[in-house]
């Protein structure tokens, strides 16, 4: 899949969408959620290494919260070991990108020559059953434009469907947050996180080919115009399989 199959910008500087999800409240732990740092942030810097215009949008605009686990400055130390989001944190410039994003809404995907979907806690909460953002991503989709989605964001693919009717991953090999990762999340504070666990929910799914790596390893899949990472530590590797399918 190395071939430059979707150069639909030919003579533009690549643009890619990165969609963050906006703060809420998990109704399971009462905790706050948002979006995890690594998934925003090293996608980002391989865009960005590759020559690319990354534009962050959130589904309805304004300023964005990360997880508290994901934050390298965190009294946790969960990610501390994550210099690139602690930089990207550091940096005016960058901070300034999620303190005010414009919504998705009216969204061209003709402007742009992929969608990068990252995730965090707050996906589970505001993607799942969020019908605009399921318009937004088979319309990149079926416009021809490489469709990326990491970690809890793959939850929208569970019931996202094409203008035909069918789901979008059916005949598709993807892949998202894995059940053995939810059990070891919820063995780590102690209480049940989730209020659905992505990898069970697929495999429900009749025609579809949902596929894990081990735990908490970098895996990424691509299949035609879908890209999907597995987690946290996989929003790296999704984003040079666009930067592989686009070219540089």
């Amino acid at each position: 899949m190395s071939v430059n199959s979707n150069v639909t910008r030919p003579n533009a500087k690549k643009k890619v969408l990165m969609v963050v999800a906006n703060p809420s409240t998990s109704a399971t732990t009462g905790w706050p959620v948002g979006f995890w740092w690594a998934e925003v942030t090293h996608p980002y810097w391989a865009f960005v290494e590759a020559g690319y215009e990354v534009e962050i949008r959130s589904p309805q605009g304004g300023a964005l919260q990360a997880d508290g686990y994901s934050d390298p400055e965190d009294a946790s130390g969960y990610s501390a070991h994550d210099i690139l989001s602690l930089g990207f944190k550091k940096s005016p410039a960058h901070l300034a990108l999620i303190q005010d994003t414009k919504s998705t809404a009216e969204v061209d995907p003709r402007a742009y020559d992929a969608v990068f979907f990252a995730g965090g806690q707050s996906p589970m909460v505001t993607f799942r059953g969020n019908e605009n953002l399921q318009k937004l991503l088979a319309a990149f989709y079926e416009a021809g434009r490489i469709t990326a989605l990491v970690c809890h964001a793959t939850c929208l693919l569970l019931d996202t469907r094409l203008s035909n009717g069918e789901l979008l991953v059916k005949g598709r090999t993807w892949t998202g947050f894995a059940t053995s990762e939810e059990k070891f999340a919820d063995s780590f504070v102690g209480q049940r996180i989730q209020p659905f666990w992505i990898e069970d929910e697929a495999r429900r799914i009749d025609g579809t080919n949902f596929v894990v790596d081990q735990m908490f390893r970098e895996f990424a899949v691509r299949d035609g115009l879908l890209v999907t990472g597995q987690q946290q530590y996989s929003g790296a590797a999704a984003a040079r399989l666009v930067i592989e399918a686009l070219g540089r």
